[in-house]
């Protein structure tokens, strides 16, 4: 690999205007300023999975609040700074309250919902209605679960993890087709974020949307179809890049075990059809140990799928695949050889010594020293959701009180709407397999930045700080710079403030000599007295009248604007 600074990358794409978009081939991050903190990346971590025992302090409660949340809440941070490395994690891993379902959001002056369901009534026990209604429902189902991104009401994994789990169990909307199946799938994902693996898998198989997606409901007899057993070896248990490996046969032979399920469109359940399935013996490769599964006729043919899954999971390919994908997730996408060692198969002899939970595993990779250690932080380019919810969860921006759920996800609409402009709309996957920036070596992570998303970025930073957007609400939603300040125990102090806001927003830690800079500038207005701040702060606190506020919201933009537009802002 060649050594491209991923510093410079972002600066020089930042100072270009982005017009071409060099390839970031290594992960080195090295010092650029004299000055500068502690380097990142300069070579892989050899850490190991015994427990962390290192200092807990603000550097790694929000390197842990970065990588299991959307963005970092001060007031997390606080919270976490009163707990042990473990009681945070244990926090984190706790189950997260289920949400109330989505709800009309749709009904106007001039349209109702066929079915009769009130505004901010839940739809998803309701008929079917149209597809006019059902179009307004696929919508909703997205911008609830966006809101529940931005606005989860407690310290949990669990959002980030339901997230990781779309984008393994890839399905689009528009395909699915049906408001009533998307929700149902995004709930079983939910409901076993931190579950089983081999449970959720036997889940999905059988799921509507899924069926529907990867057409596994005109899977029959008479007419294999290979799509959903293709994509569950390759995709979703064993992946294809070892030898040996199962082959064509294996997947034909599986296709035929899964002929025979249909979904019903009043209960949105599956179904298993007895008369469309293969009834025949499947006989698989050396790679399943020659296993052959016995055909079964009536109800008990459904008996096959499970049995498919069992003989699936017999492979600790199967644990390491899944291991290696949480790894690069949460941790970084580069597995050497050291790693792979030291950190994949452990945890893959861990998952199958647990019966295939998921929780042990990632216990144990949030606890380690690995996880800790200086050059597994501020690696990792944030993905558009990161970015965009990150926004509204750092800088804590509020929806007015009493809005009806029709403005409420007005607003959320506006920010899926831009999560796709930057790459990654929510229950929009570009196919089966996700986005790219998870798989496709060997730029992951980097796919997220080029000469379109990267000036998008900092345009969404510049609406946030200026005028905001309204979104068809009437109310301008931005935002309110002072808000996030007075969190913060001594905003008088320019020097303090900027450290602040620097913990917070940049992955990486900027030079003092920057800061200094920043702070003349924006802060101090050009002066090179501290007190200048300290005084329009004392005064804007004493009196926040139009004058005083105007002073310190015009300082406090300046000064934010610079920190996101810089290449740090994207990295976590």
């Amino acid at each position: 690999m060649g050594k491209v600074n991923r510093r410079e990358f972002f600066e020089e794409l930042i100072a270009t205007q982005v017009e071409t978009a060099p390839v970031v081939t290594d992960d080195i991050i090295y010092n650029k300023y004299a000055n500068k903190e502690l380097p990142r990346g300069l070579s892989k971590t050899t850490g190991t999975l015994t427990k962390y025992t290192g200092q807990w302090t603000d550097n790694e409660i929000i390197h842990l609040l970065r990588r299991t949340m959307f963005g970092v809440k001060y007031e997390d941070v606080l919270a976490l700074r009163g707990m042990t490395m473990e009681q945070a994690v244990d926090e984190l891993l706790s189950p997260q309250t289920i949400p109330s379902p989505p709800v009309n959001n749709y009904n106007t002056a001039t349209y109702n919902d066929p079915t009769g369901v009130p505004l901010d009534d839940t739809w998803v026990n309701a008929p079917y209605g149209d597809s006019t209604v059902n179009s307004y429902r696929l919508l909703s189902m997205t911008n609830w679960w966006i809101g529940n991104m931005v606005y989860q009401p407690q310290r949990r994994i669990t959002e980030k993890m339901v997230f990781f789990w779309h984008n393994h169990f890839a399905t689009e909307y528009p395909a699915v087709a049906f408001a009533h199946m998307t929700y149902r799938h995004h709930m079983i994902l939910r409901n076993n974020v931190l579950g089983n693996f081999k449970t959720l898998v036997t889940q999905v198989t059988k799921d509507p949307a899924m069926l529907r997606y990867l057409n596994g409901y005109l899977n029959t007899k008479t007419a294999p179809d290979e799509n959903y057993a293709r994509e569950l070896f390759e995709l979703f248990t064993l992946g294809k890049n070892y030898k040996p490996i199962y082959s064509e046969d294996d997947i034909k032979a599986a296709a035929r075990i899964l002929t025979g399920w249909r979904y019903n469109t009043s209960t949105w359940t599956s179904v298993f059809t007895a008369n469309l399935h293969d009834t025949s013996n499947k006989t698989f490769s050396s790679f399943f140990a020659n296993t052959t599964i016995t055909g079964k006729t009536g109800a008990a043919g459904a008996q096959e799928t499970d049995e498919l899954i069992d003989m699936i999971f017999t492979k600790q390919e199967v644990a390491k695949f899944i291991v290696r994908k949480l790894y690069r997730f949460f941790v970084y996408y580069d597995i050497d050889t050291t790693t792979e060692f030291n950190i994949i198969i452990p945890l893959a002899q861990m998952m199958m010594n647990t019966n295939w939970q998921i929780k042990p595993v990632l216990e144990t990779l949030l606890k380690s020293e690995h996880f800790y250690d200086m050059l597994s932080m501020d690696c990792v380019i944030r993905t558009p959701i990161d970015y965009v919810v990150g926004t509204f969860r750092t800088f804590d921006i509020q929806l007015p009180g009493g809005w009806r759920s029709d403005n409420e996800y007005k607003i959320y609409n506006y920010l899926r709407s831009y999560m796709g402009q930057l790459g990654c709309e929510p229950n929009l996957p570009p196919n089966v397999a996700g986005w790219p920036a998870f798989y496709q070596e060997p730029d992951y992570y980097q796919k997220w930045i080029n000469s379109t998303t990267m000036p998008r970025r900092m345009q969404f930073m510049d609406m946030m700080l200026g005028s905001g957007f309204s979104a068809g609400t009437g109310t301008a939603i931005k935002i309110d710079p002072m808000h996030l300040a007075k969190k913060f125990y001594s905003p008088g102090d320019p020097n303090l403030l900027i450290d602040f806001f620097c913990d917070l927003l940049l992955g990486i830690g900027i030079s003092s000599t920057m800061k200094t800079n920043f702070k003349v500038v924006t802060l101090l207005s050009g002066q090179t007295q501290d007190y200048y701040w300290t005084n329009a702060w004392s005064a804007y606190i004493a009196n926040p009248n139009t004058t005083n506020t105007n002073i310190v919201r015009t300082r406090l933009v300046s000064l934010l604007t610079e920190l996101t537009h810089l290449a740090e802002h994207n990295l976590c």
